[in-house]
């Protein structure tokens, strides 16, 4: 069965996430598409209460969907770490929480931490994961998962992107997200590979 399409020109994203908000406007505005964040609706952040990126992806975007009528669209992303098992992963952002809010400086000193106590071998390998869901008010949902492959760096470098961008390092680059121009990096982000897919599914024109 072909994926739905989205049709009229609203969208609603669903996260209070600014780098997010920014990178995905700037993916979209080509497509004619007028994109509001949850924030302008004045919606709550629901809980993310599943243990997969597709799983909390969809409660962001039928939150979203339901509250505003609208379509919407949520990413859920993060960071896997092959010799942490995986780990952060759907705990990406919850590794960065303080008492004073997100600090991710702090987060991506955890990660190292806990890989040279490990001593685990360069190069220390990871992906970057991003899951894309277009829900309706109807129910309905499609659900788009992109990936960049990549290995770590310490100390981190560059103060462009947001999160871990500064200590990743993507297959074929010797820049780190953070070095990277912001252009450079949606053309070959996780993002970018799941919009590829969502432009193919639900967003064509």
């Amino acid at each position: 069965m072909s994926p739905r399409r989205l049709e009229g020109t609203d969208l609603v994203l669903a996260s209070h996430n600014a780098g997010k908000l920014r990178e995905i406007r700037a993916l979209v505005q080509p497509f004619g598409f007028t994109v509001r964040s949850a924030a302008e609706f004045g919606l709550t952040e629901p809980a993310e209460t599943e243990d997969s990126f597709a799983g909390n992806a969809r409660i962001k975007a039928h939150h979203a969907a339901s509250a505003t009528g609208l379509p919407a669209l949520s990413d859920d992303s993060g960071i896997e770490v092959e010799a942490l098992g995986g780990a952060p992963g759907v705990y990406t952002a919850d590794w960065a929480e303080t008492a004073d809010g997100r600090d991710f400086a702090l987060a991506m000193e955890t990660v190292w931490s806990r890989l040279e106590t490990m001593d685990a071998p360069q190069p220390r390998r990871a992906r970057f994961v991003c899951t894309l869901c277009v829900a309706w008010p109807d129910g309905h949902d499609e659900i788009y998962r992109g990936e960049a492959p990549g290995h770590l760096v310490w100390p981190p470098r560059g103060t462009h992107g947001f999160g871990y961008d500064p200590m990743f390092v993507p297959d074929g680059e010797t820049r780190t997200f953070g070095e990277m121009d912001p252009a450079h990096k949606h053309a070959i982000s996780h993002r970018a590979d799941a919009f590829a897919q969502l432009v193919a599914g639900s967003l064509g024109r």
